[in-house]
């Protein structure tokens, strides 16, 4: 069907992923993902009535205490006491646009057939995101390591019939939902409450929706920086391909070409100019706007190969007959690419607040806080200020969440990620960046329209004439909160077609 997406072992890229979500797809499980999963439980089943060795997380504690070997009848038992038990989260509530995120990526994972998991239990979790049951999950509690344990547990727990969920628009027990749907709570069987909470899907789900926002963020950050160029009555040497081929970092190349071609038959650029440079916020667009853009770049293909892999444990391998205890759930690959997301997503908004005080310095023929008769008139003194607590907020968000390190499980989880706290501070600097973006476009549209009659290029005159649609010139003084919010909405109503 064309609006359903089939899980399966082909590779699941960033841009199909904002799709799936943007148009609202539903999943179901391939054929080839439903014979993965259950040889797999076959298999597992098989070993288990065959073999009464200790094998971690199946027939034994867990963490430390690994060591500790639990009885075959007491091995349904086992796994539901741990995702009760680890249901620990606590703090704000995950965003429900993650939480669908999560669902999908965790049926991903369970569906390559390496982690021993029933076949209705992948398909509760199918029938959960298609009709928008969505468990209720908190921010904090997850060490990012021995995968994201506690969000995964609440993630976990309706299939029990324990928890609570969103459901027809508002937060009810899980079993109440259950009942709604006339389905029975799943039976957990050994080592399937493992797999559900092993797993770093909780990181990679933040990860996966902030660089969807990052990378349409970073094309607005081009496209306003460039009205902002215009209002400032800048030059456009500075884009000119001859200086970036002989630098020629990709994401420079790519910036600079992007601001020629959106001041493509400009009047304002085209006129003389009396200054012979532009302060570094407008002149090195390219390198600073570049250098995020290669972040981003390189992030995206981090999380492409988290998402397409198997982070629980232990992992099973039938056709090599064995089932291995390894680490493939610590989250170590998307701390630190989450820190050095956040680091990139601060950078546009510190360059982004600095053009925002250029405009209204009152310098290049503006008026001091672009508006008439100042003074009288405050304009847009105070806006900046905004940008500028948002800014440096974003610098201390920017501090790395990976360098730190907590002993856990009496030590035998004694180096952790962090991931998890990487991934909800990355999500605050991109919030952030939205806002000190939404402002520096008021000051860029207010800024530009002092140039009249003059023209910009026909696509930031179409531009400017959209959001003059929702946010007016400031012709004297108003409550400017409405005209940020307003702002915001502006630039997250729009779609950008995201690259491969």
């Amino acid at each position: 069907m064309e609006n359903t997406h089939y899980i399966s072992s082909e590779v699941l890229t960033l841009e199909q992923l904002e799709k799936i979500i943007s148009q609202h797809k539903s999943i179901e499980l391939s054929e080839e993902a439903k014979v993965n999963i259950q040889k797999c439980r076959d298999y597992l089943d098989k070993k288990m009535a065959t073999n009464d060795k200790p094998i971690y997380g199946i027939n034994t504690g867990f963490g430390s205490l690994c060591n500790v070997k639990i009885s075959n009848e007491n091995l349904s038992q086992l796994q539901e006491n741990l995702v009760k038990s680890h249901a620990c989260g606590i703090g704000d509530e995950v965003p429900a646009e993650i939480v669908k995120i999560m669902l999908l990526l965790k049926i991903q994972s369970l569906s390559y057939g390496h982690s021993g998991v029933q076949l209705v239990t992948v398909q509760r979790l199918v029938d959960f995101y298609n009709n928008d049951i969505l468990p209720v999950i908190y921010t904090q509690g997850s060490l990012g390591a021995s995968g994201d344990l506690a969000p995964l547990a609440h993630l976990s727990l309706p299939l029990l019939g324990e928890g609570e969920v969103y459901c027809d628009g508002f937060r009810q027990p899980a079993g109440k939902v259950l009942d709604k749907f006339g389905w029975s709570p799943i039976v957990l069987q050994s080592k399937e409450g493992l797999a559900l909470l092993n797993g770093t899907q909780f990181m990679s789900s933040y990860g996966s929706y902030i660089l969807m926002k990052a990378m349409k963020y970073s094309y607005f950050a081009d496209v306003i920086s460039a009205v902002s160029l215009e209002g400032f009555d800048g030059r456009i040497e500075p884009f000119d391909e001859l200086i970036h081929l002989v630098r020629p970092h990709r994401g420079q190349i790519m910036t600079a070409k992007r601001m020629k071609n959106l001041l493509e038959g400009s009047q304002i650029i085209a006129q003389p100019k009396e200054h012979v440079q532009d302060p570094y916020s407008f002149r090195c667009i390219p390198q600073v706007h570049g250098a995020s853009k290669d972040t981003i770049d390189y992030v995206k293909k981090v999380f492409k190969t988290e998402i397409n892999s198997v982070t629980d444990n232990p992992n099973i391998f039938i056709e090599s007959d064995v089932i291995i205890s390894g680490g493939n759930f610590h989250g170590q690959p998307l701390a630190l690419t989450l820190d050095f997301l956040a680091i990139a997503l601060a950078e546009l908004g510190s360059i982004s607040e600095r053009r925002t005080y250029q405009l209204i310095s009152g310098l290049r023929g503006l008026p001091a806080f672009l508006v008439d008769n100042p003074g009288l008139n405050s304009g847009f003194m105070i806006p900046q200020y905004t940008a500028a607590s948002i800014a440096s907020q974003n610098k201390q968000l920017a501090t790395p969440a990976s360098v730190d390190s907590i002993v856990s499980s009496n030590g035998q989880e004694d180096h952790v990620s962090m991931g998890a706290n990487a991934a909800t501070k990355c999500l605050k600097v991109m919030e952030n960046l939205e806002r000190i973006l939404a402002i520096e476009l008021m000051n860029a549209s207010q800024a530009i329209s002092y140039r009249q009659p003059l023209q910009s290029s026909e696509f930031i005159e179409s531009f400017l004439k959209s959001y003059r649609e929702e946010v007016p010139l400031v012709k004297a003084d108003r409550i400017l909160h409405y005209d940020i919010v307003n702002s915001v909405s502006f630039l997250d109503s729009f779609m950008v077609e995201l690259e491969d």
